[in-house]
């Protein structure tokens, strides 16, 4: 299970240890991501110094940097060098003709107790190792830190950085690996709570029942998921409290910035600060409508992350509740609300799916654009949504999905509604429906669909 997925990410880093000069990658992503067991998989392969910084002072950071250094070269430890340019400059005495690998994990720890180390690495690359056969990597989980301190323009190692890699979590597909024997909807709801975040998907167990793994991985107090997002807003940030209080009321539907000012009772400016910061840890995202551009006055925020959507939804609130009700009934009644809650994620889902058909040259066109859209419908003189819009580069090409989540069939209303939405696109030469559903669709929605070329596709369609 160690590697699922993660190909992409490791054929990138063999490129850059293939090439015949000086390569530096810079390697960011939230907190459990994945990012040392890529590292680990790819120092397994090479000859690689792997060194992870600790959140400690920096002579002993420098003391525990000289021990890997001297055993890797020399099989055991003499002392500690006496500055991190004698260091470097040692390994600069060991470079061969065959490459060498030195990879920093959490080069935060290293940097923020002290900053000079950046010109000091700075100083030996463009004296140095500019010209050696060395494969340099900085790898950090404060994604603001690696972005602002780390590649940005004012940090002394800008425009040194040969490539950077940002690891994203698992889609679907990816994330249902973990889960070989569950249905294709348990599947489905396995990402929907947990999201592509391998250390939430290795949290739960694919031996035992998606209840049991609530109950006992999630829901039992001390278990890692438990209070997970709690630990991570801990470790990332200074005030917890009022990020809990954003994404607790996004998650209940509160998505402008007013409606959450308004809610957690601060300021408008204030709280955009500090939606601004949840947007680095890659924790929420600004969406707006397909047809809009980037800087819309419509955008609305959700939280990116399935966990912490699901969490902030069922746990956050209902944590003392659930200490009463009991492990059985609470896991019940998350169940009883669950597909209510999978909507959107079962949109993600079907883009996602999109995403790879185009890639396959599967669908009608190639998306220019694609996403959710919602709006105002002149025809219905009212606000209307298309779960997924996609439109090519001319705008003459248009895409219209439904997606639902439901345990009854699609009935012929929704595929009404999709028809009525498709004729607000006049300038649409040729409109494509399609419709996904979990449990399928009623026969004269189907005969329907056969008569006008529209597609339908079930949950298990998607794998």
């Amino acid at each position: 299970l160690l590697m699922i997925g993660r190909l992409d990410e490791l054929n990138q880093l063999e490129r850059f240890y293939n090439s015949s000069k000086f390569e530096f990658l810079t390697m960011y992503g939230r907190r459990r991501i994945g990012k040392t067991t890529i590292l680990r998989e790819f120092a397994g392969r090479h000859k690689a110094l792997f060194f992870s910084a600790q959140e400690k002072n920096d002579s002993l950071n420098l003391l525990d940097f000289s021990k890997m250094v001297q055993t890797f070269f020399e099989g055991s430890f003499i002392s500690s060098f006496q500055n991190w340019e004698a260091a470097f400059e040692y390994i600069t005495g060991k470079i061969s003709d065959k490459k060498l690998v030195l990879i920093i994990d959490e080069f935060p720890f290293l940097a923020e107790p002290n900053p000079s180390i950046k010109s000091i690495l700075q100083h030996t690359i463009d004296h140095v190792w500019k010209g050696k056969n060395i494969f340099l990597i900085l790898c950090g989980s404060s994604v603001s830190f690696m972005l602002n301190d780390v590649m940005g323009y004012k940090s002394p190692l800008y425009g040194r950085i040969t490539g950077n890699m940002e690891v994203k979590p698992f889609d679907y597909l990816e994330s249902a690996e973990f889960f070989p024997n569950y249905s294709k909807t348990e599947k489905a709801i396995a990402y929907g709570i947990l999201g592509g975040v391998p250390r939430y998907l290795e949290a739960f167990s694919s031996e035992i029942s998606l209840e049991e793994n609530i109950k006992n991985n999630l829901l039992m107090e001390g278990a890692f998921l438990n209070d997970e997002p709690q630990t991570l807003l801990r470790i990332e940030l200074r005030e917890p409290s009022v990020y809990n209080s954003i994404l607790e009321a996004i998650s209940n539907g509160c998505n402008k910035v007013c409606e959450i000012a308004d809610r957690i009772h601060e300021e408008k400016s204030k709280c955009s600060k500090y939606m601004l910061t949840l947007q680095t840890l890659r924790l929420i995202e600004k969406c707006v409508p397909c047809t809009e551009p980037e800087t819309s006055k419509k955008g609305i925020y959700e939280i990116t992350d399935n966990y912490y959507k699901f969490w902030y939804r069922f746990l956050f609130t209902n944590q003392n509740y659930y200490s009463m009700l009991g492990l059985e009934l609470s896991c019940e009644e998350i169940l009883e609300n669950v597909n209510d809650y999978m909507g959107p994620v079962f949109e993600k889902i079907c883009e996602q799916y999109l995403i790879r058909a185009a890639r396959a040259k599967k669908l009608p066109f190639i998306p220019y654009k694609m996403g959710k859209w919602w709006g105002n419908n002149p025809l219905i003189k009212a606000q209307d949504d298309v779960d997924i819009l996609a439109f090519d580069k001319t705008g003459k090409k248009v895409l219209l999905c439904e997606c639902k989540f439901r345990n009854k069939p699609m009935p012929m209303e929704e595929y009404d509604d999709l028809v009525m939405a498709a004729e607000m696109f006049k300038n649409a030469e040729e409109k494509y429906l399609m419709f996904f559903s979990k449990s399928g669709f009623t026969e004269s929605v189907k005969e329907r669909a056969v008569r006008e070329n529209a597609v339908l596709l079930t949950i298990e369609d998607l794998y």
